[in-house]
């Protein structure tokens, strides 16, 4: 198994239908309480131990979840309010390594990661068909439609799970 890509890589649908887009809405309504099922009972030893050699610490990846999500949930406002807005990335590895991604306790981001997708699940709800097609301009990746940015961070959200729900299940936690 490749311990980076638990659930393997991020595979872009052919296309699009109500009833996909509405199971990527699903899992990000899920994620708070599937990160949490994956998290509970951790000890601090466990939470910083890396899902893999040279990987983030579970601590760690569950910050990153909030500070990634965050980014997503702003860059879904900018599509709907600008035209093509051009976003900034951020460089996650070194967000990874500041101090309160790296001690700060689960229950901050937990909280945010709970609030921040009740937000998401009802802006995304509420998208009509023309909304899906907006986007937004990455530097790196090029026009990213929402379709799209939905199906990513739906991947995103059970990816990152699947690092901590494997590593409990290689340690036998």
């Amino acid at each position: 198994m490749d311990y980076r890509y638990p659930i393997g890589k991020f595979q872009k649908p052919a296309e699009f239908t109500s009833e996909l887009r509405q199971q990527f809405i699903q899992t990000i309504e899920n994620l708070p309480s599937a990160l949490q099922d994956a998290v509970e009972g951790l000890t601090e030893e466990q939470l910083d131990t890396s899902y893999r050699e040279g990987g983030w610490t579970v601590r760690q990846v569950v910050h990153h979840l909030a500070d990634s999500h965050i980014n997503s949930y702003t860059r879904f406002r900018l599509a709907l309010t600008e035209e093509s807005p051009t976003i900034r990335t951020y460089d996650e590895g070194k967000w990874a390594e500041l101090p309160d991604a790296k001690h700060a306790p689960i229950s901050s981001s937990l909280a945010v990661i709970d609030g921040l997708h009740c937000r998401w699940t009802i802006l995304l709800r509420s998208l009509s068909p023309s909304d899906w097609e907006k986007v937004f301009l990455h530097p790196e990746l090029g026009p990213m439609n929402l379709d799209i940015t939905t199906a990513l961070y739906a991947w995103h959200s059970e990816h990152h799970v699947a690092h901590i729900t494997s590593l409990r299940e290689r340690k036998g936690w």
